[in-house]
């Protein structure tokens, strides 16, 4: 689904994006990360720092607001060693790329899944990405890894919100389906994993891949209550904790795998035998 088309009379301050994260679950002290279509909302007095100051208002005292600032999109000429951390501009909209140029704050290095925040964990969010702990990706061992932006906002059960747009979107799916990928080649013997993993998509080189469907998913949370709903201006806001969404979403992947899955992925995982 498309970004929601805004309306440009309705009119959005500081104390609304307040009021309409607190009704979402923002609480003292909160992480919050979003996604986002600025012109969903209508027109923004302020600009993007409306936002930003209003989040940090519904998340105060001690919080902290959140964008993926993703700069790779999968040109061929986006090598790695391209990447400048200050510099390098996020392609995923406005109101990232606002963030992650604003003076007050903290972007994690890495070239494919940066994480841009501002606030009192901003630091602590975005340090150190893919320092240890890795876990599986098309792009590379490190963007989800346990020390990184992506699975501290699960550790800390952040805020997971959603402005204007569905959870398409939702760049957290990778850490789940990478997750999944882990808990299948731990039954394999250890001096056989890295071969189970060179069928699978990694290093930028597509092949098979546990990709489903977020929207799908979506529907799922929200019918059981875990995804919150309100309005930002014109826009639909949606939200979630991490830890449920990451919990409840690996658990249905698990438990209906025929449901969710290609059959190219299902054949690796019965494919895993020959391995053990």
């Amino acid at each position: 689904m498309e970004p929601e088309k805004g309306d440009s009379a309705v009119h959005v301050g500081k104390e609304q994006v307040r009021a309409s994260f607190r009704a979402v679950g923002a609480v003292p002290g909160d992480t919050v990360i979003f996604h986002s279509s600025f012109k969903s909302m209508g027109t923004v007095d302020g600009g993007p720092t409306t936002i930003f100051d209003g989040v940090l208002a519904a998340s105060g005292p001690g919080g902290t607001v959140a964008a993926p600032s993703l700069w790779y999109s999968g040109k061929p000429e986006e090598t790695p060693d391209l990447f400048n951390v200050k510099t390098s501009p996020t392609y995923v909209g406005a109101l990232a790329e606002a963030l992650r140029t604003d003076h007050r704050s903290y972007r994690s290095n890495h070239w494919s899944h940066a994480v841009a925040a501002i606030g009192a964990r901003a630091r602590e969010l975005t340090a150190r990405h893919g320092a240890g702990g890795e876990r599986p990706s098309p792009w590379s061992e490190t963007a989800f890894a346990r020390v990184s932006p992506w699975w501290r906002l699960y550790e800390w059960n952040a805020l997971y919100a959603f402005i204007g747009v569905t959870m398409r979107f939702c760049t957290m799916k990778h850490a789940i389906e990478g997750q999944l990928v882990m808990e299948h080649l731990a039954t394999v013997p250890a001096a056989r994993r890295a071969e189970a993993r060179a069928a699978l998509s990694m290093d930028r080189v597509h092949r098979i891949w546990p990709f489903y469907s977020s929207e799908a998913m979506q529907e799922e949370l929200a019918a059981e209550g875990l995804l919150l709903q309100t309005r930002l201006g014109s826009a639909t806001l949606r939200a979630i904790r991490t830890r449920p969404l990451v919990d409840v979403t690996l658990a249905k992947l698990q438990s209906e795998p025929l449901r969710w899955f290609q059959p190219a992925f299902l054949d690796w995982v019965a494919g895993l035998e020959k391995y053990r």
